[in-house]
């Protein structure tokens, strides 16, 4: 596999259509896939992800072989990670949507947002998203750019040093977490323009 090519993780609960669209746009190579062998050769992964959290981590874990590749790609050859969506969600311990365990990449767990009376839930729509720290996924992008959200539960990782983005919604919430090659974006990049665009053409160069 080229070396510069992006491997999408392909399972039923991922907005995939619109990322591979998004990185053409960009032309940047990508292919989608759900082998196991064919994810080992990957050298750049975007775990994609729309849905409930014990769907998507169930349908990681019905593939033979697929955790324990994911695992070394993550953790010991250490190649850049993008999970979106659900799919940053599933780089923590777990959610309390359901029982499965997360990867476990990143200490922290997803919550639902408590109830607020001016404010609906799912998150839904455009949102600013801030920086907390200086990081290659946010170069070249304007102070305090906004992106669409569609979520439920927020992430809040356990160490403050994974935070890479913060964002208000009745509640502050940790919008974009990383450790190492690792990083996860609550909002949904392939959809939100031109900072979105930006975000993905800075991963496809980590």
């Amino acid at each position: 596999m080229e070396k510069n090519t992006i491997t999408i993780i392909g399972f039923p609960y991922g907005n995939i259509g619109s990322l591979v669209n998004m990185f053409k746009h960009l032309k940047v190579n990508c292919v989608v896939e759900s082998d196991p062998k064919s994810i080992a050769k990957a050298t750049r992964i975007v775990l994609p992800g729309v849905g409930a959290f014990d769907q998507g981590m169930q349908c990681l874990n019905s593939v033979s072989g697929l955790i324990d590749v994911l695992n070394k790609k993550a953790l010991v050859e250490k190649i850049p990670i993008l999970g979106v969506c659900l799919g940053m969600q599933m780089l923590t311990d777990g959610s309390d949507e359901g029982s499965i365990p997360g990867l476990g990449w990143i200490k922290g767990k997803a919550s639902r947002f408590p109830e607020m009376r001016d404010l609906k839930i799912p998150h839904m729509g455009w949102n600013i998203s801030t920086p907390t720290q200086n990081h290659s996924l946010f170069k070249d992008i304007s102070i305090d750019p906004k992106y669409y959200f569609v979520h439920s539960y927020m992430v809040q990782a356990t160490n403050p040093v994974n935070v890479l983005m913060k964002a208000n919604y009745g509640v502050e919430f940790d919008s974009a977490i990383g450790s190492e090659n690792i990083c996860g974006v609550q909002f949904h990049p392939e959809k939100s323009h031109k900072y979105g665009k930006q975000i993905l053409k800075n991963f496809s160069e980590m």
